[in-house]
């Protein structure tokens, strides 16, 4: 088929003048982008490999170079095709974000396999420095290599975390010459005033270890919190909880556009997985259930049947006691109910792909709090209540959390954080993480 040159000799430039604007690229654009990068500090170390942070300021600085870059083109008239500045920033944002992310991967891997790892000294008492060091033992993707403890208790310390005690805080200079430690971080007391801690600080100017506070504030995202120093005395300011802005119709509208994309996408996969249950026993493709949603209405939530059909029945008369989970929930690792394809469809969550449906209808989100059932409502206290406040989720932090592996604590708390500190990014993120977790299979059951 012939195209019409000049019908886009407008919106391609000829080879001379592709050659004059590629020049200023070259010398100019990609160098200014990766100044307004470091300038809006995308380069820190301590915000590599963890949170949104990092992605959020890699994209601010490249839409602000887009803006500068339009901008200036236009008050120097300088003679840009619209086509060159719309390709270089609709494929350059993204790559440049993928970069970053695929980075991080490799910077996660690396660090569970003892690369990359910093040194680290943890000051404080017993309770709080035992609660941190869980926390960093089972995320070894942070890179955080536990050099030894600062804290007044060391016989009982080191007993409850078998982690040597090299001193006190006071001696966190000596410490952390001796350890050659990368990082301190001074958990809650580590120091009895705030201006104990400035004199430990002052002590440790002259180290390159750096200080890192823990403090007492518990599942507040960052993204809430603003410093605003008063009179010497850093005020955090922490803004109103999110779960309103989670009903709002951005969300809703990400739920109806998403579902319907991973509903045809997906037909094929649910096709086939309802064939391979019709054959293997007979029994109804579905299993309904009714759920609690927002508000606590409840809904018929859809799945794919991955247990024999007389499954709640056989519960009731044999597995009463067999409940291997905490709290309100009830799992089994190994259920017998669980048919040979539904394993499979467990393994890989696609026993879940019918609820796009219930999110398409408006009962459930994309990402969300897990579902619960009426009993289980029923059993909340009512902090745990506060989990309705928002529609329940195909995913959420839950699933990309541990899924079936969670504590019944763990659970709500990664519920609750979510509920409080909800934004657009993160459920973004969730549903990338989501991916890796139905793959690695970690947690089905």
């Amino acid at each position: 088929m012939l195209i019409r040159t000049d019908a886009v000799a407008g919106f391609f430039p000829d080879d001379a003048r592709t050659t004059h604007l590629l020049r200023p690229v070259a010398l100019t654009i990609v160098p200014a982008w990766l100044l307004l990068i470091a300038l809006f500090s995308g380069y820190q170390r301590k915000q590599l490999g963890a949170g949104t942070v990092e992605y959020r300021r890699v994209l601010n600085a490249s839409l602000l170079t887009a803006g500068v870059l339009g901008i200036s083109a236009y008050l120097l008239q300088y003679p840009m095709s619209r086509a060159f500045y719309f390709l270089m920033f609709a494929i350059g944002v993204p790559l440049v974000l993928l970069e970053r992310y695929l980075m991080r991967r490799y910077l996660h891997r690396a660090r569970r396999q003892g690369r990359f790892s910093r040194r680290v000294l943890i000051a404080g008492d017993c309770t709080h420095i035992s609660d941190l060091v869980t926390v960093l033992n089972r995320e070894p993707w942070l890179g955080y290599d536990i050099a030894g403890l600062l804290t007044t208790d060391a016989q009982a310390c080191t007993k409850k975390v078998s982690i040597p005690t090299i001193g006190t805080p006071e001696q966190a200079v000596t410490a952390v010459r001796e350890a050659q430690a990368d990082i301190v971080i001074f958990t809650e007391g580590a120091y009895s005033r705030g201006r104990d801690f400035n004199r430990l600080a002052r002590r440790l100017e002259g180290e390159k270890a750096e200080l890192i506070v823990v403090p007492t504030l518990t599942d507040v995202s960052s993204t809430r919190m603003s410093v605003r120093p008063v009179a010497g005395i850093p005020l955090v300011h922490i803004d109103k909880p999110q779960a309103e802005r989670a009903g709002t119709w951005l969300k809703r509208s990400f739920d109806i556009v998403g579902s319907l994309i991973l509903i045809i996408a997906a037909s094929p996969i649910v096709a086939v997985a309802a064939l391979a249950i019709k054959l293997e026993d007979g029994g109804p493709v579905l299993f309904r259930q009714l759920r609690v949603g927002m508000g606590g209405r409840t809904f018929e939530c859809l799945k794919l049947r991955s247990m024999v059909p007389d499954a709640e029945v056989i519960r009731a008369q044999q597995l009463a006691d067999a409940n291997e989970a905490d709290g309100v929930l009830f799992k089994i690792k190994h259920d017998p109910r669980v048919t040979r394809v539904g394993h499979f469809l467990r393994r890989y969550s696609i026993d879940e792909l019918p609820q796009f449906f219930n999110v398409l209808r408006g009962d459930m989100s994309l990402v969300g709090p897990r579902p619960a059932l009426s009993k289980e409502v029923a059993a909340y206290k009512s902090l745990v209540r506060r989990r309705l406040d928002v529609r329940p989720g195909v995913t959420g932090l839950w699933q990309v959390s541990g899924r079936s592996d969670l504590s019944w604590d763990d659970a709500v708390r990664l519920d609750l954080y979510y509920v409080d500190n909800w934004s657009m990014i993160q459920d973004m993120t969730i549903l990338m993480r989501t991916f890796k977790a139905i793959f690695s299979s970690s947690g089905a059951y």
